[in-house]
């Protein structure tokens, strides 16, 4: 097993740090792979993603991503965030999965990840007017409904597709899809929410959703919402998986360059992107849920300062490795 580490900015490094040393004690046979990305890889080569990362992610079986963007580059013409978006379209991995548990709310959203406003045509006109274009092909829409059915399946099999289908065409396009992608799944059941109503629902009664499945730009705002109310950004892990391309893994928030370098970061959402490898990348379910469950074992016993504790980084990469040997059955 290969997987490429692109250990990201600012705290990048020192929580992908603690996802190594996880990953070599409990599959002592991986190979990790440290190539240039984000920030230093534009010092380097002048190019967030360069081509022999790119060709390196490519040949993985898996890519493990840490948080990038740097305040050097935030209103550079090239930034780490351009890398990013690059490689998820390259590896083409257009299903994002963001997990939420939390007492009795267990929700997964599906949110797609390649097409949308964030891909489409964009520009400043003569006039000044700046534009940004939000386009769909019913193929990007019946592959990603799709996931999620199959993935509701294995749930309580029950998928809300998520649009605007009262103003936007592609979301009344979007609604169509969904409801044809559905009659193949007479065993799940298919019902849809406008965005705004989501929104409000998740904060209401987040415990009446199961699989969530949206555009690129509506995901991006429910999936945060939903890591709020179960515990915070700084938790929350992510997979994002294509059809036979290598998935991309990574933690949902960001770079934290205020304390970066301090030893104080939690590396709690990096270790539960590194579960969700293991689970949907390298099919290790086993060692995904040893992870799951010491993860959540350190956050009890070695918080970091934004849960309120003392322990740095480091500390909490050894609380779960302790909590590792005590549950491993080898």
């Amino acid at each position: 097993m290969r997987v490429a580490v692109l250990s990201g900015d600012c705290i990048g490094p020192e929580v992908s740090a603690e996802a190594m040393r996880v990953l070599e004690a409990l599959v002592p046979q991986i190979e990790l792979v440290e190539l240039p990305f984000g920030a230093e890889a534009i010092r380097q080569r002048g190019d967030p993603l360069p081509a022999a990362t790119l060709e390196a992610c490519r040949s993985a079986d898996a890519v493990l991503k840490g948080p990038i963007g740097h305040p050097e580059f935030d209103a550079a013409d090239i930034r780490p965030e351009q890398g990013l978006l690059r490689l998820r379209a390259e590896l083409d991995v257009y299903a994002n999965l963001r997990p939420a548990r939390q007492g009795s709310v267990d929700l997964l959203i599906v949110r797609e990840l390649v097409g949308g406003m964030y891909f489409g045509a964009r520009g400043v006109r003569e006039d000044g007017t700046v534009f940004d274009t939000c386009e769909y092909h019913p193929q990007q829409v019946e592959r990603i409904c799709r996931r999620a059915f199959e993935l509701a399946r294995s749930r309580r099999g029950h998928v809300t597709s998520v649009d605007k289908a009262n103003i936007l065409d592609t979301s009344r396009m979007w609604r169509r899809v969904a409801t044809d992608v559905g009659r193949d799944f007479p065993d799940v059941i298919v019902d849809h929410m406008l965005v705004d109503n989501a929104a409000m629902q998740l904060v209401e009664r987040p415990e009446r959703f199961d699989v969530i499945v949206t555009e690129n730009m509506f995901g991006d705002i429910l999936s945060d919402e939903a890591a709020a109310i179960t515990g915070g950004l700084g938790l929350a892990g992510s997979a994002s998986l294509g059809d036979g391309s290598p998935g991309l893994f990574e933690p949902v928030h960001g770079s934290a360059p205020d304390i970066a370098g301090t030893g104080t970061a939690n590396p709690a959402a990096m270790l539960r992107s590194t579960a969700l490898m293991l689970s949907l990348g390298l099919g290790r379910p086993d060692e995904a849920r040893l992870l799951e469950h010491a993860v959540d074992a350190a956050l009890e016993t070695a918080p970091t300062p934004d849960l309120g504790g003392v322990a740095t980084t480091r500390e909490f990469g050894d609380a779960v490795l302790t909590a590792l040997e005590v549950r491993s059955p080898l």
